[in-house]
């Protein structure tokens, strides 16, 4: 298979079918394109628009975010998931305003110092928000990459250098192309090439997808089965930090104890927010969000 041709043809069907999201606007600043990132992270585009909109709103510019509290990004985050990533990507702001004069950096090294920034998000900013030419690589395209141009059904549980190494190959020479490529690629694994139910006459590859020429073998090893969540610390978690999330000032430990009736659980659930510096306590019986400041008394 050559490699062009895979991309041309990928990157030509991006072009004509991407789907509109408002962080693909080509007057999106690169800091939009960071919270975008952040968000999206194991969390579905329809979920994520109206928070990124609303962040976005409060919070234009790093400098702004920076200058409020851990606890105010913890409630504008709401009900979106991972809750710490609202943490990190204050933390994030903090050290943008303070290393880089409150503008996102635009060199790949400089994004990978930042709090919360890995080698996927870092990647995905140099490449959309700069025009960079890296190998932006999540489950979706090493799923593509995997698929189209090794033949196999998936490419395994965990990124590897190799994973990096086969989707930049595919990238073309010019910097601007290869991000264009970069998103395509992602694109096509997000709505064609799914995991579960691919839609492979409808990919503008399928002419050239060595696994479709190999018969679309299934995978060798057990399907992995979604994540329980009812009844787990994640739900305790989560109910727990939305009575601290609506709360004006600290709750007492008794309102929380209402919460979950497993002592156990939910002390268990507690320890852990406080360890993932989401809650602190406001005093011996009682608990707050992190930085949360006490509201004037009128």
């Amino acid at each position: 298979m050559s490699a062009p041709t895979f991309t041309t043809l990928v990157s030509r069907w991006y072009q004509e079918n991407a789907r509109d999201l408002p962080w693909r606007a080509p007057d999106v600043s690169p800091w939009a394109i960071l919270v975008s990132e952040v968000m999206l992270q194991q969390t579905p585009v329809v979920r994520v628009v109206p928070a990124w909109q609303a962040w976005l709103a409060r919070w234009p510019e790093p400098a702004a975010l920076a200058a409020d509290t851990p606890a105010e990004a913890i409630r504008m985050w709401g009900r979106l998931g991972y809750p710490r990533r609202a943490v990190r990507l204050r933390e994030c702001a903090v050290a943008i305003v303070q290393r880089h004069g409150g503008r996102v950096p635009d060199r790949l090294d400089h994004l990978l110092a930042l709090p919360g920034i890995g080698t996927y998000t870092a990647r995905a900013v140099a490449a959309f928000a700069y025009g960079q030419r890296h190998p932006v690589v999540d489950t979706n395209v090493r799923r593509v990459v995997a698929r189209a141009v090794a033949g196999e059904p998936d490419a395994g549980p965990v990124t590897r250098p190799a994973d990096l190494v086969a989707t930049e190959e595919l990238l073309p020479a010019e910097p601007a192309a290869a991000a264009l490529a970069s998103a395509a690629f992602m694109e096509l694994g997000a709505v064609v090439c799914t995991a579960r139910a691919p839609r492979c006459a409808g990919c503008p590859a399928e002419s050239v997808c060595a696994w479709r020429a190999s018969g679309q073998p299934a995978p060798a090893g057990p399907t992995r089965r979604p994540q329980r969540y009812a009844g787990t610390d994640r739900q305790v978690r989560g109910l727990l930090l939305g009575v601290l999330r609506e709360a004006t000032g600290p709750v007492p430990r008794q309102r929380l104890d209402q919460v979950w009736a497993d002592d156990v659980q939910r002390s268990r659930a507690l320890a852990a927010l406080v360890q993932d510096g989401l809650v602190e306590p406001a005093d011996d019986s009682s608990f707050r969000l992190t930085g949360d400041t006490p509201t004037p008394a009128t």
